[in-house]
């Protein structure tokens, strides 16, 4: 019985091709795994890597990945619209095929340990390998980013679950987890004006008071002379791509402004498209069923 796992490291260098070829090497590489997409954005200076294999697979050349990246990318130099925290900066486990969440926290634990003994990195734990409630969110384990770490892991509360209370010289920290697939979807804007990046995204986001599993921030594409609202989706069964892409469009026409388009970042489940092809199209009791692959796919 085959037992599969997703994993989408990010890593902090999203501008240099011959850094990004080399952290992406070992996945290449490995037969046992499969590399199902990779991308660099420039202006987030960010590399995002979608894989699909076993534990014992995806342990191995992941960590592979993280010594390279390590070993590439000083964090006193980077600069990118992103935020984060370290050279790898989070390293995420969704069970797929065959196996369970618990499965998916035994893995980000292994490979958690194993990392902060090979590389002398401290680790945290989030999302559902959380060891405490405080630690569940992302965003804020990753709060001070790596300019602030240095003196945020000397506090007590902040210690890590694996590896030295201080921060790596050039790596920084990482965060390793379990979690359901996440969607990261941004949407674009037609200005170069930030603070309304900035406003819509506070209206999004729940945090601060909007759609639930939202997390949104601006974003300034300076290559593009535009802004973007960048966002993830961390239950799109709950709150739909459409709901989000809506909202933005409301909140933007406050300000003048208009939607360009929309980006997704690495891979998505066909059910987040089938939600927004439903309600655009206002399709009538639309089953998942009538989509030709699916069918195809039943048996496999």
């Amino acid at each position: 019985m085959t037992k599969l796992f997703e994993c989408i490291p990010n890593f902090s260098e999203g501008r240099d091709q011959e850094k990004i070829e080399k952290i992406v090497g070992p996945f290449k590489d490995n037969k046992g795994v499969k590399l199902l997409d990779y991308s660099a954005d420039k202006d987030h200076n960010r590399l995002v890597v979608t894989l699909l294999g076993s534990a014992a697979e995806l342990k191995e050349t992941v960590l592979k990945a993280m010594e390279i990246a390590v070993d590439l990318i000083d964090m006193n130099q980077h600069q990118g619209e992103h935020p984060r925290m370290g050279a790898v900066d989070v390293v995420p486990f969704t069970p797929v095929k065959n196996v369970e969440m618990e499965d998916a926290v035994k893995l980000a634990n292994e490979v958690a340990k194993k990392a902060a003994e090979n590389l002398d990195l401290p680790i945290y734990l989030y999302e559902e390998a959380a060891v405490t409630e405080s630690r569940k969110n992302l965003a804020d384990i990753r709060r001070g980013e790596y300019e602030g770490f240095a003196e945020k892991i000397k506090k007590e509360e902040w210690k890590p679950d694996y590896g030295p209370q201080k921060i790596h010289p050039t790596a920084g920290a990482t965060v390793v987890g379990a979690r359901m697939p996440l969607v990261a979807f941004n949407v674009n804007l037609d200005t170069d004006n930030l603070e309304i990046a900035n406003n819509i995204a506070r209206k999004v986001r729940h945090s601060s008071g909007g759609l639930r599993f939202v997390k949104a921030i601006g974003i300034d594409l300076s290559e593009r002379n535009i802004v973007q609202v960048s966002m993830n989706m961390t239950d799109y069964t709950k709150t739909a791509l459409y709901q989000a892409f809506e909202m933005i469009k409301f909140e933007a026409e406050r300000y003048g402004v208009n939607v360009i388009g929309s980006e997704l970042i690495g891979l998505l489940p066909s059910k987040a498209l089938f939600d927004v092809a439903e309600y655009y199209l206002g399709l009538e009791d639309f089953q998942e069923d009538q989509i030709m692959e699916n069918r195809l796919l039943e048996d496999i």
